[in-house]
């Protein structure tokens, strides 16, 4: 997924980005809610950790505009503020699930995954056959007949990508979008090294070149 995380402790910023980032997933990191704002008009993201009490204002602010507009990102809140009022409140205005600070980085990434279980089973499909490929999106795991394939945390971000929508073309940059955060430097080359290390694992009947437009998976079933 592509995480949007808002926090002004950088110690514990960085500690949750690292750790977040160690599950396979682009990881964005900003202070403010300013910054938050500015990376949100550029690039989907998937779900968001937002602490509540920042330096130009409470998230719950973002929360309450975030909610106007869409609910197609998760959000998860991370404070200090341990009330079962302020608990409510976020919860309330629109926040899939609240953790009070200190946690244990364990604990929310187990949070995450499940709060992205709850957004992923109405309007995905957990498993998806190819062939004899099958793309397993709860257990975050590709097999090839009987034998579970050894992906990079980066080759499994494609697979997860593109196993969303099978069949939707997904641009290179759309790619490069799941893959690196903000802050990261992107060969021109870099999509198509990784889907030709897919493809010598999967097949190259599994993923389809669209000449000019991107990649898609072919077609399959539902497993």
């Amino acid at each position: 997924m592509r995480i949007l995380i808002v926090e002004d402790e950088h110690d514990l910023g960085a500690a949750v980005q690292e750790r977040v980032r160690l599950d396979g997933h682009a990881v964005d990191w900003f202070t403010t809610l300013e910054d938050a704002r500015a990376a949100m008009a550029t690039v989907e993201y998937d779900f968001m950790l937002l602490d509540l009490g920042l330096p130009d204002g409470n998230g719950r602010d973002l929360l309450r505009e975030i909610r106007r507009t869409s609910s197609n990102i998760a959000i998860l809140i991370t404070t200090a503020e341990d009330q079962i009022s302020d608990r409510i409140a976020g919860l309330s205005e629109g926040a899939d699930d609240y953790i009070v600070k200190p946690y244990d980085l364990n604990e929310l990434v187990a949070r995450i995954a499940a709060v992205s279980r709850r957004y992923a089973a109405p309007r995905r499909r957990a498993r998806y056959r190819i062939g004899d490929i099958t793309i397993d999106r709860e257990n975050r795991a590709v097999s090839r007949g009987d034998q579970v394939l050894d992906l990079t945390a980066r080759e499994w971000a494609i697979m997860e990508l593109l196993s969303r929508h099978p069949g939707r073309i997904y641009s290179r940059q759309q790619i490069d979008t799941a893959l690196y955060t903000l802050d990261q430097d992107v060969d021109s080359n870099t999509v198509e090294v990784f889907i030709s290390r897919l493809r010598k694992k999967v097949g190259n009947m599994t993923i389809r070149t669209v000449r000019g437009r991107g990649y898609c998976l072919a077609d399959g079933e539902a497993a």
